[in-house]
């Protein structure tokens, strides 16, 4: 800050601070290398910058003494823009700051070195550039015509001497190809003295090198002739008399020599064309694959850079041979990983233990197995990279680093094969157990995997970073003095705290309400049951989101993030869904206590909101019902303020009777608790009903009749049938015993004019209407009939 000061305050502060001293020096140094107090300063600075000249005295920072941090922000001066919303930002020590600064270092070192690989390709455009500036040049355009009519001729004769030659020993050629063939037949024939030791490798190639040797020896011949005749026609007019001519001559002849060489020493050891002469151990197609490639690795590697040895000659750029050579050994290497993936399952079966092997080193050669071709591809690459970068000592770094890594990794695989063994001998659960205990099973089988996957994540963790440390990071000197890799383990054990109580309270609640379920069923509670299970997948999405919110701000308030915003944000927007959803709100409110309360279950016969039917449905929101002729009805929880179930354990028959008025009451009540004890005599209706019949006596009287009332105590279910049946036996008993049901009638009779036949007789006609409460009845009345009678 003395610095700062110094440099705030002009020229004459400038010679202070040059005077400083070595531990105010350090101080202000730590302070501009501190990228939190950095930017603190700057900020200290635009808010002079932006007060007046009145203010600078009051707002220019204090020294700092004692290593004390740099003043906080200062308030920006009028006119200054304040920030319109505060955002998510991290401290400026925060764990997730630091561990982009250290990624940050390490990458800025990789691409240095990705820089340097990159500029490989950087001196491509030369090639292009001499290219191009070679087939306009006349000059180089009548050299290099010259070159080839007397490569062509060179290369023609010396070939026609390599044919000859070939054509010559053809003969040899044969004959040493059948007699391996006689020799197989031979061994054939003879009798196996000892079962296996002729198929070991170790006889294989004492009996078949000495023919491949000669076989070798006839297909380099031709080639020396080749070679012999070549560069003697070098030395010749044809060769040039001087120049460039006889040199690329050289190259051309020497390269086809050496690629064809290296193809016939491939050819010998895996003989494509005859079995006897093949020196290992593999099939037609396998010797075919292994020529093939072998000449395309060999004719880019060989020919390539003989090409490349010509354009220099011809004047090429070295920045664009050095680029141009790396491309190409790199092209080779790519061959080589392409080889390498499809022969990876091929080798792996090679590489992995016969049969069911068991033991360490079973378990290591069937984890190498499914690795070999990652670790073959990674040498082919950094092999390449050592050579390209040109680094010093780089293949015996390489050699030491790959050495670690494998012990690294080899101790790795041991460790977790232990661990993970102790685990699943820790939490295996026995058949018995098992039975016993289903739920224990199935949180093991689901939990356990987990477990492993973590277990195995923290030794992959500590495998890499022993790798980073074997590989020149210092690792161990971060778990030191608050270092990042304390910082990390420390969180990540907040983390791994967090996450188990959260399922250890999961598990507890779901474990309750498991047992609380099973509970209510087992003691025939089962309408509480189903509400308990109606009701436990909102606990469960509740209780989740409850839980992954407290452990995923747990994990931001670990990595430094500031969660207040995020806090403030969330209660804003809960707010505006409270304020947008009241209806939504206020049906599952209102269901979920409905629910509680045990108003209704499926089922149940119910009148909601002048609706009634049968409950289809419950969700958290909505009640469906199926009316009595077939209709549904959806009615929201909000819309519920009674609810009339008739299916709770009782439901009453009612009975009422109106006979006549002379009838008597006494005889109509005997009658009807006599029909009550028949009923609950009764097998089919015995288990509906819960109580002897009730007489309740005489209910309303009129001048012609009277109402008996009575009620029978039932089920809910038998509510209907029994008051039904009981309505069937009072009319047969009443019938039965001439009891009058009274029905309320009321006779009319209307005088009218006598037809002509009856005025003959003298007598007035009458009609007689007699009302009923069922309909009418025309009659005509007896001659006795007069007036009106009711």
């Amino acid at each position: 800050m003395l610095l700062a000061t110094a440099l705030l305050a002009g020229p004459a502060r400038a010679q202070d601070a040059a005077s400083l001293t070595p531990a105010e020096a350090r101080q202000a140094l730590e302070v501009l290398q501190d990228a939190g107090r950095r930017r603190q300063v700057i900020e200290v600075l635009r808010a002079i910058a932006a007060a007046g000249p009145e203010e600078v005295a009051e707002r220019a920072p204090a020294p700092a003494t004692g290593g004390a941090a740099p003043p906080a922000r200062t308030a920006p001066a009028a006119g200054a823009a304040a920030p319109a919303a505060e955002t998510v930002s991290l401290t400026s020590d925060s764990l997730l700051g630091a561990i982009i600064a250290s990624s940050s270092t390490w990458l800025s070192g990789l691409s240095g070195v990705l820089a340097a690989a990159g500029s490989v390709i950087g001196g491509a455009p030369l090639v292009w550039n001499w290219l191009a500036r070679t087939a306009t040049n006349p000059f180089a355009q009548t050299a290099v015509l010259d070159v080839a009519w007397r490569l062509v001729v060179v290369v023609g004769l010396a070939w026609a001497l390599r044919w000859l030659l070939a054509r010559a020993l053809r003969r040899a050629v044969r004959a040493l190809e059948r007699r391996a063939e006689a020799r197989r037949a031979r061994r054939r024939a003879a009798p196996e003295v000892a079962p296996g030791i002729a198929s070991r490798p170790e006889r294989r190639l004492l009996h078949r090198a000495p023919l491949a040797a000669l076989w070798l020896l006839l297909e380099l011949v031709p080639l020396a002739g080749f070679a012999a005749a070549g560069n003697l026609l070098v030395t010749t007019p044809l060769g040039g008399a001087g120049g460039i001519a006889p040199l690329i001559i050289l190259v051309a002849v020497n390269a086809f020599v050496v690629q064809q060489a290296a193809m016939a020493i491939g050819r010998a050891a895996v003989s494509p064309e005859s079995r006897e002469l093949r020196l290992f151990r593999l099939s037609d197609e396998s010797a075919a694959y292994v020529e093939v490639w072998l000449g395309r690795i060999t004719g880019v590697a060989i020919y390539g850079m003989a090409g490349l040895d010509v354009a220099r000659l011809l004047g090429l750029y070295p920045a664009a041979y050095d680029s141009a050579a790396k491309l190409l050994i790199l092209l080779n290497h790519l061959l080589l990983a392409l080889v390498v993936m499809q022969c990876r399952h091929a080798v792996a079966v090679a590489i992995a233990p016969a049969g069911h092997a068991s033991g360490t080193v079973a378990v290591l050669r069937h984890w190498f197995a499914r690795i070999w071709h990652v670790v073959a591809i990674f040498l082919l690459i950094a092999v390449w990279f050592v050579w390209a970068l040109r680094i010093d000592n780089g293949y015996a770094l390489l050699l030491r680093y790959v050495g670690a890594t494998v012990v690294v990794l080899v101790l790795a695989r041991l460790a977790a094969v232990a661990v993970l063994g102790a685990l699943d001998r820790v939490f295996r659960i026995g058949e018995e157990t098992a039975q016993r205990l289903p739920s224990l099973a199935g949180r093991a089988n689901r939990y356990v995997p987990i477990l492993r996957h973590v277990v195995s994540g923290a030794i992959g963790v500590l495998a890499a970073l022993a790798l980073l440390q074997v590989w020149g990071l210092d690792v161990t000197g971060s778990f030191h003095d608050g270092g990042l890799g304390q910082r990390v383990a420390g969180s990540a054990v907040v983390l791994l705290v967090a996450a188990v109580l959260g399922v250890v309270i999961w598990e507890g609640v779901d474990s309750w309400m498991s047992r609380k379920i099973a509970g209510l069923t087992g003691s025939g509670e089962y309408a509480r049951a189903a509400r308990l299970r109606t009701l436990l997948p909102l606990l469960h999405s509740t209780l989740l989101v409850a839980i992954v919110l407290v452990v995923g701000f747990t994990a931001l308030s670990q990595l430094g993030v500031n969660i207040a915003p995020l806090l403030a944000g969330a209660g804003i927007v809960g707010v505006a869904v409270g304020f947008g959803s009241q209806k939504l709100v206020q049906d599952v409110i209102t269901g979920i206590f409905l629910l509680l309360e045990n108003t209704m279950q499926v089922g149940d016969w119910v009148t909601v909101s002048g609706l009634s039917g049968s409950v289809e449905n419950l969700s958290i929101r909505t009640i469906r019902l199926r009316a009595g002729d077939g209709s549904v009805h959806v009615i929201p929880f909000s819309s519920v303020s009674t609810v009339t179930n008739t299916n709770r354990g009782i439901g009453n028959a009612a009975v009422s009777v109106t006979v006549a008025f002379s009838e008597d009451p006494d005889r109509v009540g005997c009658v009807l608790k006599e029909i009550g004890a028949e009923m609950r005599r009764d097998p089919a209706f015995r288990d509906l009903i819960l109580d002897d019949f009730a007489l309740w006596g005489v209910d309303k009287v009129d001048g012609a009749t009277f109402t008996v009332l009575g009620q029978m105590k039932c089920t809910d279910a038998g509510r209907w049938g029994v008051q039904r049946e009981f309505n069937r036996r009072i009319k047969g008993r009443f019938q039965e015993m001439g009891i009058e049901i009274a029905l309320p009638a009321q006779s009319v009779i209307l005088s009218r004019a006598p037809r002509p036949g009856e005025a003959a007789e003298g007598h007035a006609a009458e009609d007689v209407v007699t009302g009923t409460a069922s309909g009418a009845e025309r009659h005509s009345p007896p001659p006795a009939a007069l007036g009106n009678t009711q």
